[in-house]
């Protein structure tokens, strides 16, 4: 299959569809301590923010190898990768399920975020290796449909089977189900083609025209996830404490959450993927919103559910936003690289995260985590609201438009 794709060949839904339940396995892999950390905790004898703190481990390992791992991989065939990749991370799955300690989970998440780091070098580019440049909203948007059903169904059916059969359980679930994700990939995933060796891509990537305005996403990313999951990693003893709901509620809660998401990915698809930094500033005002009435509506349940939901449908369509535009603003050589960024800025966000929100966990209470979550939100639209300035005054090319 060529590199760009060709204006008139049909749309690969089916491959899309099989790139996003990949993605689906990935993301609850990722996220499913989020909605298991009173089990967890109770049976390896830690405290919560350390059940926590393996988003950190997991996270911190992606940015820290994403980049390497992207220049080691640089020119190996996509398709023999990526199914590699997902056995990988099956049996990090499997790893995890069997650890006797906390320190061995560690390792196992370890392993998980190399696994993970790789799968999306890969799959943050895929799509538009598939599709040609005028569709990547729409490919994009089936791609992380994956993750916004992980958040819907993954994390929340996750936190409950881990309730009533044991969180250890989940894990070999979870490995099974990436096993078939990595089968269904073998099979029926199209493969891409490398980029051939050229003049234009010899030329060194820093040299190049669009890495300011990836840098730019790749910053208002991390700035936003470093907010949502300071907040969202400890939403399961926000919904217990603080919202004084039953443990029962956490995966109903979160399945609110991952609902209002599929909205979210709906609206990037037909409406907002047609000027994304807009979009992006307008869904960051609306999670602003919602978690401020959280933060100050916690007696009422009608209320709280309803706020759940708004903040799933705006910040579910935020990843999808993001990274349209990213590989939108980065030219066809620089992709990968800058995928590689990308992933790097998000997981920094989701460690960076997950250990602020622990820290405050144990200093003043989590309660006041949205307000942290508000703060870093009103950062995101400091650094989007000077980037339009600049682009109106100076730099026509720059991220907005």
């Amino acid at each position: 299959m060529p590199d760009q794709p060709s204006e008139s060949r049909a749309f690969p839904w089916f491959g899309l569809i099989v790139l996003a339940a990949a993605v689906f396995m990935s993301v609850t892999n990722e996220m499913l301590p989020t909605g298991l950390l009173q089990p967890m905790s109770r049976e390896l004898g830690v405290s919560e923010p350390q059940i926590g703190l393996l988003l950190s481990v997991f996270a911190g390992t992606v940015v820290l190898s994403s980049i390497p791992l992207a220049g080691l991989t640089r020119r190996l065939p996509r398709h023999g990768l990526l199914v590699t990749v997902l056995i990988a991370l099956a049996a990090s799955n499997l790893l995890s399920a069997v650890a006797p300690t906390y320190e061995l989970l560690v390792a196992a998440r370890v392993f998980g975020g190399l696994t993970h780091a790789m799968f999306w070098i890969i799959v943050a580019a895929y799509a538009g290796h598939l599709v040609p440049r005028h569709q990547l909203g729409r490919a994009v948007a089936i791609t992380a449909s994956g993750g916004t059903l992980a958040y819907i169904f993954g994390v929340p059916l996750g936190t409950m089977l881990g309730q009533w059969l044991g969180w250890r359980l989940t894990w070999v679930t979870l490995a099974v189900l990436t096993a078939l994700a990595a089968v269904l990939v073998l099979k029926f995933l199209p493969p891409v083609a490398r980029e051939t060796e050229t003049h234009a891509t010899r030329v060194p990537l820093r040299r190049d025209a669009t890495l300011p305005a990836v840098v730019i996403v790749c910053l208002v990313t991390g700035i936003i996830m470093t907010g949502h999951y300071a907040f969202y990693t400890y939403i399961a003893p926000f919904v217990t404490d603080v919202l004084a709901l039953p443990e029962s509620m956490i995966g109903v809660m979160l399945g609110v959450f991952g609902a209002g998401g599929a909205i979210g990915i709906v609206l990037v698809g037909t409406v907002l993927g047609r000027r994304p930094t807009g979009a992006v500033i307008g869904l960051l005002v609306s999670v602003g919103i919602a978690v401020a009435v959280l933060a100050v509506s916690t007696e009422s349940l009608p209320i709280a559910v309803t706020a759940f939901a708004v903040w799933g449908i705006a910040f579910g369509a935020l990843p999808s936003l993001l990274n349209t535009r990213l590989l939108q603003v980065a030219s066809a050589r620089a992709r990968d690289v800058a995928s590689a960024f990308y992933n790097s800025a998000f997981n920094l966000g989701i460690g960076g995260g997950a250990l602020l929100g622990a820290v405050l966990f144990d200093s003043v209470g989590v309660a006041q985590l949205p307000w942290l979550y508000i703060g870093t939100l009103l950062l995101a639209l400091a650094v989007l609201g000077g980037t339009v300035w600049w682009r109106r005054s100076r730099a026509p090319e720059i991220i907005t438009r």
